[in-house]
């Protein structure tokens, strides 16, 4: 490999973690195929993430609230947003999370092969969603379905499939909130329909941005819930003793292992912005208007600044980017952590061993997806 900056790098069908571990220690900044250049450091991806000046979040042509907004627009829409994702909002959901755990791992077989992903975190991750969210139970065949598709276009890299998996769920959302907003008064009391009655700017909110962000709250969520409860899976299964040490251990160490779990694996890989005007980065001279993507997967994974990628919770918590860093860090930080803490803790409870399937290992997704797309385990 040489010293100078690589063009048109591709890391489609690649394990993500170890193309961008072999690629960052020369090459802080690439170039990809679609011409974005691709911060691959922590220290560049977090400035580029608290500088709002200079990096813009308004790179999509789809509407996209409130990450992909910036400025006075992006404070208006996000403080709305996080009226229902702040700790008073959410925590009448932690015995409805905790329900749906116990009812999910109560119905799972022992001794059968499953796949964490699929089996465990997809159908957790939409009966969750739709009880806080107040969906209909019966929206849960559609969405996982929804869930599958979604992934194979990802995969597949084929835009036009993609924007058609996503106009299907846009088309779930408006079946929820359209009949909210003709019913006035007579809606069921619950976070969508409150959503729905959210005003902005002395208005209420329009149809196209209430889809975008519920798109943002279960279309984004629901995938990476499930992937997350995979690589939590995965990694408790081989690590037999963490599993032990999380039965006797409190909410807030929970969430601490969780986290640094998280971190290795990365099931968040970036977030797109670009230039408003010339920028120097990572040794790059990167020009106005240029498309940047910051690589949440490979930051999280810097030897520079996690000694080597060391498993420690307490160390790396201040460092740890997997739900971004700035004005734009993930609003669902909170309710995410929860029902992955109260998933993990209902599952560790009630299962005495998780195993690997025999003969069986692991299956990475491939760029652009992060985690694992298939993880076999048995329950005993």
């Amino acid at each position: 490999m040489t010293d100078h900056m690589p063009d048109d790098l591709s890391a489609a069908g690649r394990d993500l973690r170890a193309y961008t571990d072999e690629l960052r220690p020369k090459h802080p900044v690439i170039r990809n195929v679609a011409g974005e250049w691709v911060l691959l450091r922590h220290a560049d991806v977090l400035a580029a993430a608290l500088d709002h000046e200079r990096f813009s979040n308004e790179v999509s042509r789809y509407l996209q609230v409130p990450n992909g907004l910036d400025g006075e627009e992006h404070t208006r829409f996000r403080s709305v947003i996080e009226r229902h994702l702040r700790h008073d909002a959410l925590e009448p959901f932690v015995p409805v999370f905790e329900r749906v755990a116990a009812q999910l791992v109560a119905e799972l077989p022992r001794g059968t092969v499953l796949d964490a992903v699929s089996d465990i975190g997809a159908v957790f991750a939409v009966r969750a969603q739709c009880e806080w969210l107040g969906w209909p139970a019966e929206l849960e065949p559609r969405l996982l379905e929804w869930l599958e598709e979604n992934h194979a276009a990802t995969r597949s890299g084929d835009q036009a499939r993609t924007a058609d998996v996503a106009e299907q769920f846009d088309e779930i959302i408006r079946s929820v909130i359209l009949p909210r907003r003709a019913a006035d008064g007579n809606a069921p009391d619950d976070v969508t329909t409150r959503l729905c009655r959210e005003v902005v700017d002395g208005r209420l909110l329009t149809e196209m941005e209430l889809v975008s962000i519920l798109r943002n709250w279960t279309g984004g969520d629901l995938g990476s819930i499930a992937l997350c409860v995979g690589v939590l899976v995965a990694h408790v299964a081989q690590q037999p003793g963490l599993a032990e040490q999380l039965r006797t251990a409190s909410d807030n160490e929970v969430e601490a292992v969780i986290d640094e779990v998280l971190r290795l694996p990365a099931p968040f890989v970036s977030n797109r912005g670009i230039t408003t005007c010339p920028v120097r980065i990572g040794g790059q001279d990167i020009p106005t208007g240029a498309r940047v993507k910051l690589n949440w997967t490979s930051a999280n994974r810097d030897e520079a600044v996690f000694d080597n990628n060391r498993f420690d919770p307490e160390k790396n918590a201040a460092a740890n980017l997997v739900y971004g860093a700035g004005k734009h860090v993930c609003p669902g930080r909170l309710l995410a952590t929860w029902e992955l803490r109260i998933a993990l803790q209902t599952l560790l409870a009630s299962v005495q061993t998780i195993e690997l399937a025999p003969d069986q290992k692991p299956e990475r997704e491939v760029a652009p997806v992060g985690g694992y797309h298939r993880v076999p385990v048995v329950f005993i």
